[in-house]
């Protein structure tokens, strides 16, 4: 399946900017094949974490988490953008590389009993993973672990992750 994934993940230099090698997933999408296999990997993850909620990070995250969630039998809560829920959240501050952003989930889509399987298309530097770990505790659920399309090894987002991870496991489908 790596080899299929790989082959439909295409290169697109300098996006957003000079200097990057943009991962375009959309060739991966539009192949129902392809996608039809990364959702059912992505589903299985769900159900050997023992997930009850699947947890996808906008934008792309949106994408790969609820079908995977549907494929599993499972709930799917979205983890947004500040500002772009609507009703009471619970917000995460995190770090960029300039400034700070923040992510929000609604206050009661997680129960306390939840086991979270969190889903990304893409693990980089994880600073927006690590922050929808630590909203996920903070709203009173377990996270059973963080699965991602595609790490991007040298960033060593997973270096970042391993403390908030507590142990939960990170599984990325291929890894660069």
């Amino acid at each position: 399946m790596r080899a299929l994934l790989l082959s439909r993940i295409h290169d697109v230099p300098d996006y957003p900017k000079p200097g990057v090698l943009f991962k375009d997933i959309t060739p991966l999408l539009a192949d129902a094949a392809a996608f039809a296999a990364l959702t059912d990997a992505l589903a299985e993850l769900c159900l050997r974490h023992r997930a009850t909620k699947v947890v996808g990070l906008e934008a792309r995250g949106f994408i790969l988490a609820a079908p995977a969630a549907v494929r599993a039998g499972l709930g799917f809560v979205p983890v947004r953008k500040a500002g772009k829920l609507p009703g009471p959240t619970l917000g995460q501050v995190y770090d960029l590389e300039y400034g700070s952003a923040e992510i929000e989930l609604h206050t009661n889509a997680l129960d306390p009993g939840d086991r979270v399987l969190v889903i990304d298309d893409v693990l980089a530097t994880g600073g927006t993973a690590e922050a929808s770990l630590r909203l996920i505790r903070r709203a009173g659920a377990t996270v059973a672990g963080l699965a991602v399309l595609l790490e991007l090894g040298f960033l060593d987002g997973r270096g970042r992750l391993l403390p908030t991870l507590d142990g939960a496991p990170l599984e990325a489908l291929v890894t660069l």
